[in-house]
């Protein structure tokens, strides 16, 4: 496991929640520099509250997340923008907005008074256009686009901030299969281009395959966390999602199938 003071961004003794009784309590998380980490687990186990706390749109009731050996709590909003970005659950875009406007938004960490939009936002900008694939649709309004593109897109605003972590929550919810691919390997290539990528994912099959570090959550603990092959057994499916499997290597990618047997018991949701 890797240390929190080696950690691209930390949960240290973290409890966190909605009111008086935390969600997540007691829990330490280190994600590793320059990972794809992916946190699963069944309905409201505490994943998003978890990546909300990271991201510090949510107040620690105990612990601390630490990025950079920093409390974030200690950072300005403009200082933590250009430490993290965040690509929140079904984000509310703005009426007759065009592409290029959204993104270039990502670059207000990046703005002052005596600094207004400079050739290197410029540059940011139409970078990060170009890694999301959404180059083409700069002059299109977002809001015309497909959930795919309109994804990308709001993932381009993230990048353009240049950040070295991204937080993504849920980012293939309401997404047809191909669109899923084609967001989470665009997550693959921002790691392999050197981001720190996390995100909550629900598909386990998609988070086996992409990710390289998963975290597996339950009644907010983590149960288990490690690469893909070291999580998806069929005793830790049974302990997070009461779910009997059989787990077989992908043919082409030797990544961990899951093939449902049955529900031991019916989980509330």
């Amino acid at each position: 496991m890797t240390s929190s003071e080696h950690a691209a961004i930390a949960a240290e003794s973290l409890a966190v929640g909605y009111t008086n009784d935390p969600v997540v309590s007691g829990l330490d998380l280190a994600v590793p520099v320059g990972s794809f980490t992916v946190i699963v687990g069944p309905n409201a186990c505490g994943k998003s509250t978890l990546l909300r706390a990271l991201a510090r749109l949510l107040t620690p009731q105990e612990g601390r997340v630490v990025i950079g050996g920093e409390d974030v709590r200690s950072l300005s909003a403009k200082q933590l923008a250009r430490k993290i970005g965040l690509l929140p659950q079904a984000p509310i875009t703005p009426d007759a907005i065009t592409v290029m406007d959204l993104v270039s938004r990502g670059r207000y960490a990046h703005q002052s008074i005596v600094r207004q939009w400079s050739p290197d936002d410029e540059r940011a900008v139409a970078s990060a256009m170009a890694a999301s694939g959404v180059s083409e649709l700069r002059n299109r309004r977002v809001d015309e686009l497909s959930g795919g593109q309109r994804q990308r897109a709001w993932i381009a605003l993230t990048l353009a901030q240049e950040t070295d972590v991204l937080l993504l929550d849920e980012p293939t919810t309401f997404l047809d299969i191909a669109h899923q691919v084609e967001v989470l390997e665009l997550a693959v290539r921002l790691r392999e281009e050197g981001r720190t990528v996390v995100a909550v994912l629900h598909e386990l099959g998609m988070a086996a395959r992409y990710a390289t570090h998963l975290v597996a959550m339950r009644d907010g603990r983590i149960i288990a966390q490690g690469t893909p092959a070291e999580v998806v057994t069929e005793a830790v499916l049974e302990k997070v999602f009461d779910l009997q499997a059989r787990v077989i290597p992908d043919p082409d990618t030797g990544s961990p199938v899951v093939l449902p047997r049955t529900v031991s018991r019916r989980r509330q949701v």
